[in-house]
Parts: structure tokens; sequence; C-alpha cells
């Protein structure tokens, strides 16, 4: 089966970076130790008592979970794995890539996100879908579908509301949230509009997005319906331009009357950008004034740029964590905090790989399954969230 699989490797340029940048001649930024003094102070990251990441978030009126990406086959047979999971998640997430999801034309394959939904029941998780409308990791038939001259926005729109409405009537009653659509904005393509120029664009247009959303609507009126994107977290032009170009694009749903209820804002955080509190903030303020709710649905921290040692990269990336969680949780919309993967073993960074070839540390819990200094940084930035 063929993926489009372009969208990871440019969302953080780690390909380039793994492969051409060692750590000592970085030229991503100046001194590294400029980031290690910003880092790597004497922070106490102390917590009180054991209480799991799902209760602690719970208390506040927050929910944690985690994408599953090592597969239902493995949380199955893993019993330490599955305690883990149990014990620290509120939230599963399933994925519904259409590469995966609808091999072909005719056929779906829900075998892995019906284990998960059932799973996730079974467990009192809530179940999340990401994504039903995305322009990569889609099967082959569909690139050719796109590429064909002979193919009509008619067949693409009966397509598009055909999956959308096939696959949220499927677990309509048991589902909490869908990213509906996924990264429709990329300011450098020079819209207007900020749209980024993708296939469902070509045949539909911007009403695509208007289109998925009221098709999911009608086919289950109560789960939470998300638009998600990525890089609007740190304060460099890219991401203020993205932040703009997001705001602009729900302002525009919201005056058409789109059924959009939530921003997820996936927080791929990098830990040699730095982070704007007063602008984060504002951004966030200004979606919860449409009356939108905000998700951080794929939250991790890169260590690929860091230094080997292990003491010195875990510090700076809880640090991360922490104070990017102190800025977000203050916004009362944020109702949910998501990491993309579990523990180190299960990273979608792992295909980036360090320059040393050291082992990735992104992710709450490491390989072993112990928590990490950044468990205890996601565990304080709930404790001292404000209650929801």
């Amino acid at each position: 089966m063929r993926f489009f699989i372009k969208r990871r490797e440019l969302l953080l340029g780690l390909g380039t970076l793994a492969s051409t940048v060692p750590f000592a001649c970085a030229n991503r930024f100046k001194d590294y130790n400029q980031v290690k003094a910003q880092y790597n102070r004497k922070r106490n990251f102390s917590i009180v008592g054991n209480t799991s990441l799902r209760k602690r978030a719970a208390v506040k009126g927050l929910i944690y979970g985690a994408f599953p990406s090592f597969g239902y086959e493995n949380l199955s047979r893993n019993k330490q794995l599955q305690s883990a999971f149990i014990r620290e998640c509120g939230l599963l997430v399933g994925g519904f890539y259409w590469g995966v999801t609808r091999p072909s034309i005719n056929n779906f394959n829900f075998n892995d996100t019906d284990s998960f939904a059932q799973f996730a029941s079974e467990h009192g998780m809530l179940f999340r879908g990401h994504p039903l409308v995305w322009h990569q990791v889609i099967p082959q038939w569909l690139i050719s579908k796109f590429q064909d001259p002979k193919t009509t926005s008619k067949e693409i729109e009966n397509l598009l509301t055909n999956h959308v409405s096939t696959i949220v009537k499927r677990y309509a009653g048991r589902i909490h949230s869908w990213d509906v659509v996924n990264e429709a904005i990329e300011p450098k393509h020079g819209r207007p509009d900020g749209l980024q120029d993708t296939p469902w664009l070509k045949f539909l247009g911007p009403d695509y997005i208007d289109i998925a959303f009221r098709t999911a609507r009608d086919a289950d009126p109560k789960a939470l319906l998300v638009y998600n994107d990525a890089l609007l977290d740190h304060d460099i032009p890219e991401h203020e331009a993205r932040r703009i170009a997001t705001l602009k694009l729900l302002k525009t749903l919201k005056s058409k009357g789109t059924p959009v209820q939530a921003l997820g804002i996936q927080a791929h955080l990098f830990a040699d950008k730095p982070f704007n509190p007063k602008k984060l903030r504002a951004f966030l303020r200004d979606v919860a004034s449409l009356g939108l709710k905000i998700l951080i649905t794929e939250l991790d921290v890169s260590d690929n740029q860091l230094p080997r040692d292990i003491n010195v990269r875990d510090r700076i990336v809880a640090s991360v964590y922490e104070d990017y969680l102190s800025i977000v949780l203050d916004e009362p919309a944020v109702i949910a905090v998501i990491t993309w993967g579990f523990t180190d073993s299960d990273t979608w960074l792992s295909r980036f790989p360090r320059s040393d070839r050291a082992p990735l540390r992104p992710l709450p819990f490491d390989f072993n399954m112990k928590p990490k200094l950044a468990w205890n940084a996601i565990a304080r930035a709930f404790d001292k969230a404000p209650k929801r």
C-alpha cells in the first residue's frame, strides 16, 4: 500500500536535521549552550504523590490521553503496556487514515479501530478519531482518482461525503471527538485565505471543509467536531503566520454556520524555539472568543537536536513540556492534552534518527514504560492548572 507521507517529514524539517546537522556544528541556532542555560536551570520537577495523569487531569476538568501508535495487537499482548495505558490515559485516539481504513474504493477496514473503540469502552476511556479528511496517508486508488483528468468534482464530493458519513455513523454514540479536517492551512502557498493547495481544494474549493463538517454533524449530532492543525506554538514568523491564517479560517467557518466546535493544536514542539506567552495566550483567547473549545492533540517534544547526555536531554524536554502547558492550560477553553505516542519506543519521530543514533526520548514514558521528568512536568502542569 502506498501512502503520501510528506507531512511529517516537512512538519519539523527533521529529515535534513538528522542527516546533515550533528550536534557539535548545528546551525539551527547559534549556541546550544544558550538553550541549556534557558532550560537546564535548577528547576524542581518534584510532584506530590503518584496519582496518574488521567486522575490529575480529571480533577481539573481536563482530559489526558494518548495516541497508541504501537497498534492494537501490541496493546492486547503486552500486559504491562496495557496496564500503564489504562492507568494513565482517560482518552484513546484511533487512527482513521484513508490508507488504512479504506484500502479500496468499495471496502472499509475497521479491524484496529473497532478493537480500540471496544478497549476504550471497557476501561472507561473516551475514544477519539483522527482524521476524517486529510490530503496525506491516502491509498493509491485515491491518488489515481485525484490524478485522473476524467475525475469530476461531483465524484470527489460523493467520495468525501460517503467516507465521512460511513465512518462517523459507525462510531456514533461511542466517540468523544473527530478531527474532521486535518491541516488545511499553508500560508506559504500564497492564497489570500491561507489554505493549503490540496487535491480536496482543487476539486471542491474551500467548501470541502464545510462539506466535511456538515456531513459529520449529520452522521453524529453529539460528537465534538474539531479542526486540527500544526505549527501554531512557537514565537517564530512561520508559526505566527499560521496562527493568523488558522484564526481567519475559523472565523470564516463560524460566519457561514459550519458546525466546527473546537480547534486541535498538534503541538509537536521544538526544544530550541521560544514561546511567547503573551502571543500564545492571545491566540488561544481569540479562538475561545469564537465559542470554540481547544484540544492539544499531538503533543511531544523533539530532542533530535539536543545533547546526547540523557540527563540533560530529559531535563530540557521536561522544561519544554512544563513551559508550554503552563501557558496553554491558563486558557479555560483548553479541555484536553493528548500526547502523540505513549512511550519513547513508539514515537513517530523515530523516522528522523539523531546524527549520533542515540534513542529519542520525546514522550513522558521511557522504553521500559517508566515515567520520566516529562511525566513529572505534565503532572505539575495539571496540578497547577485552573479548574474547568
